[in-house]
Order: C-alpha cells, then sequence, then structure tokens
C-alpha cells in the first residue's frame, strides 16, 4: 500500500507520520512519500519522520521529493494538507476583516473566501495530476476550507472525501468525560465544515443511549469554557457547536477580542519555528509536545480511520465531508455536508438525519448558498462574484462591508488570483 502526502513538509506531518506508526495494523503502509517544494522544510521532517518508524518498528519506507508526479504515482490514497502562502496568508486572512468590523479567521468569513480563491485552483491542478498518474487513488482533503474545496474535488470527478479533526476531539472528549473507550461514542454529528453540532452523543452505535442530557448536565461548565460560550447558551441550545460557530453566536465580541491579541498566525508561525528547530535535532525520534499547541488534534487518527475504511473496505461510520445525496432535504444534492457516513472501497453513504431545527437549518442553508457563490468565485474569478459571494455571507451581509472587504482581499491577494 502506497500513500503520499501532498504538503507533507508541513509542521503537522509528525503528527500524521506519528499515528501511521503506531496504527499500522489498521493501515498497513508499505510505501509513504512526502512532498512538498519547499526542500529545507521537507528534509526536516522527511528526516523526523524516518526516525520515528524506525522507533516504532514501522517497516514501511518513506522518501521524499518536490516532484508531484513521481511522488503520487502509483498510490493509492493521497493525502491533501495544503496552505498556498503560508502563514503569512493567513495573518492576512486574520487582520484585514478587522479594519471593516468583521470576523478575521482564516477558514470562516472573508478570510475563509480569500483561502478558498487561493486554494481551490490549486487543489484542482493536482488533482488533475494525481489522476493522471494514480487514476485508482483516493483524495483525502485536509486542506481548508475542507466543504469549499471537497465540493470544487468532487464536481470535478475526482474519487475524494474531505476529512476534518472537529468530530473526532468530540469524540474523544465526550469519551474521556464518560469513561469510555473512544470506539463506543458515536456522534449525532450534523451541519456543515466549521459549521457542525453535535445533537446527540450515542454508547455502542447510532441507536444506542444518548448520553448528551448527562453530559450537559455533570460537564456543562468544562463544555461550556472549551467553547468559550456561557454555559446557560449551551443548555437553551441543549445540544454542543463546534467553537466555529461562537464567530456566529458571540461575533461582535470575538472581533473585539481580536483586534486587542496576536493572530492566531503569528503565535503558529512562531510555534512552526521551534518546531522545525527540533525537527533538525537528529536525536529527536517522536512528536514533540510542542506539536499538540500547535492545531490538528487528533488528525492522525482521523485520516488513518478513513484512509483504511476506503481502502480496506472496512464499512467503517466515518464522519466525513461529503455530497449530501438528500441527506439534508433542504440542500441540493451537490452540496457538500459533513455527517457520519458509511465508508468503504465504494465511497461514502450518509446516514439517516433526523429532522433539524430551523434554527441549525436556516445557518447550514445560509452558509452552503455563501458556499455556492465561493466556489463560482475561486472557479472563474472577477470581482463581481467575489462580492456577491461575501455579501451573501451571514457575518457580513451589508453591501457596504461586502465592498470594502471584495478591495481588500484583491488588494491582499492579488498575486495568487490569476484574474486579479
Amino acid at each position: 500500500m502506497k500513500l503520499a502526502v501532498v504538503g507533507g513538509g508541513s509542521t503537522y506531518t509528525p503528527e500524521l507520520i506519528d499515528g501511521f506508526a503506531r496504527l499500522r495494523d489498521t493501515l498497513p503502509i508499505e510505501e509513504l512519500v512526502l512532498v512538498d517544494p519547499a526542500a529545507d522544510r521537507l528534509e526536516l521532517v522527511g528526516g523526523l519522520a524516518r526516525r520515528i518508524f524506525a522507533k516504532q518498528g514501522h517497516p514501511g519506507t518513506i522518501t521524499t521529493t518536490a516532484d508531484l508526479e513521481s511522488g503520487v504515482a502509483g498510490a493509492d490514497a493521497v493525502l491533501l494538507q495544503l496552505r498556498i502562502g503560508g502563514q503569512a496568508a493567513r495573518n492576512q486572512d486574520e487582520t484585514w476583516p478587522l479594519e471593516c468590523g468583521c470576523v478575521g479567521q482564516e477558514t470562516t468569513g472573508a478570510g475563509g473566501l480569500a483561502k478558498a480563491l487561493r486554494t481551490v485552483p490549486v487543489v484542482l491542478d493536482i488533482a488533475e495530476r494525481v489522476r493522471r498518474v494514480a487514476p485508482q487513488a483516493w483524495i483525502i482533503d485536509f486542506t481548508n476550507p475542507v466543504g469549499i474545496v471537497t465540493r470544487a474535488l468532487l464536481q470535478a470527478g475526482h474519487k475524494a472525501v474531505g476529512l476534518c479533526n472537529v468530530a473526532i476531539g468530540f469524540q474523544r472528549k465526550f469519551a474521556k468525560l464518560l469513561d469510555v473507550s473512544p470506539e463506543q461514542v458515536h456522534l449525532d454529528h450534523v451541519g456543515l465544515n466549521h459549521l457542525t453540532w453535535e445533537r446527540g452523543v450515542r454508547l455502542g452505535g447510532p441507536r444506542g443511549e444518548d448520553m448528551l442530557p448527562k453530559l450537559l448536565a455533570e460537564h456543562g461548565d468544562t463544555i461550556a469554557a472549551d467553547l468559550h460560550l456561557p454555559r446557560e447558551i449551551v443548555d437553551r441550545l441543549g445540544v454542543v457547536p463546534s467553537y466555529y460557530l461562537r464567530y456566529y453566536y458571540a461575533h461582535d465580541e470575538v472581533v473585539r477580542e481580536l483586534r486587542t491579541t496576536p493572530s492566531r498566525a503569528s503565535q503558529v508561525a512562531a510555534m512552526e519555528k521551534q518546531l522545525l528547530e527540533m525537527y533538525g535535532d537528529p536525536a529527536l525520534d517522536e512528536k514533540p509536545e510542542l506539536l499538540a499547541k500547535r492545531g490538528g488534534a487528533f488528525y492522525s487518527e482521523a485520516a488513518v480511520a478513513l484512509a483504511s475504511s476506503l481502502l480496506r473496505n472496512t464499512g467503517d461510520i466515518q464522519v466525513v465531508n461529503t455530497y449530501n445525496n438528500g441527506t439534508l432535504p433542504f440542500l441540493a444534492d451537490d452540496a457538500v455536508i459533513e455527517v457520519p457516513a458509511v465508508v468503504d472501497g465504494n465511497g461514502t453513504k450518509p446516514l439517516p438525519v433526523e429532522p433539524l431545527d430551523p434554527l441549525y437549518a436556516g445557518l447550514i442553508a445560509n452558509v452552503t448558498a455563501y458556499e455556492d457563490l465561493a466556489l463560482e468565485a475561486a472557479l472563474r474569478g472577477g470581482r463581481d462574484r467575489v462580492f456577491k459571494a461575501l455579501l451573501s455571507h451571514p457575518l457580513i451581509g451589508q453591501y457596504e462591508y461586502a465592498e470594502a472587504l471584495t478591495d481588500r482581499l484583491v488588494a491582499h491577494n492579488r498575486e495568487h488570483l490569476a484574474w486579479a
């Protein structure tokens, strides 16, 4: 079994390598190729990756290359973890929207649109090249904004599934609070990427006993604190929203906070510098503790589980980003949603979803409409398409804001936009 990681020079990668090493019985990789044009980073990450495999006795080989075609040729699965423009572009995404009084975040609102415009054309080019040299390969997309990028891949006819670590993070957190193994916890997880709610926490499977009322009653303070939301709001909702919902439920409060604190991008850039120094230490043969603060918790477990289900035809239930296909009846079939699905060698089949409260269905429909317009702007370009996407977003929605944000988005991303 051959896997390739495009964006393999990321400081995230040792988290992935550690998971591949620990879970080799679940996903028996024989060959792993890390692909990245950043030669210096790739050399450091690749060296640590080989030492991690060696320490844990993994028999697979790890190679590195800057050449995409040779790296992915013959692969069974290709993982995409890209950040076009690096942390510098992310820092811009997190700052210029604040000038207009809007949230600055790399996947939500205006910053998220900027990232989609930079990313979608590059990912589609990569996917076409993968299709030429590895037509059988599954593409597992971890590149944000995952919902929009996955939809672009699926509409272009690629064998693609989107992956996010929010659901597995909740699964692990709830399992710890309930003192059970993570495998016993099944989430009633529904929504779009970075716009999801946990409506149930069931033991043993989709029809198991719902432990969410118990969790909220006994651990509500802890859960609310993790979300940075008042306990009262979580209790009134009766569900657990993802932490990205705070950008919607407490928008103005978040803007005030972001204006007075260093950007997340600047914090991550400092961490990355430290991590790369650590990775260069030939004595280091495990992922450092600092990596946990970088983000992407449990990414490796989610990636291994999904790849195993696709390549070994296991029929396991995974939370994925995939076509709606009637699952949420108020959305088009080709909308991409994030829900539990049966995953096997043929792809994904979402489990049935109980009807949604209008409080959630309305926001999902609104953001899906924005994602439609965002993908159109990413594929076809043009200032007017960018403006319409911004105007449609529920965190923006006023023409003066949309005009000002369009000007800033284009100005800050001109080098990445072929049409600008």
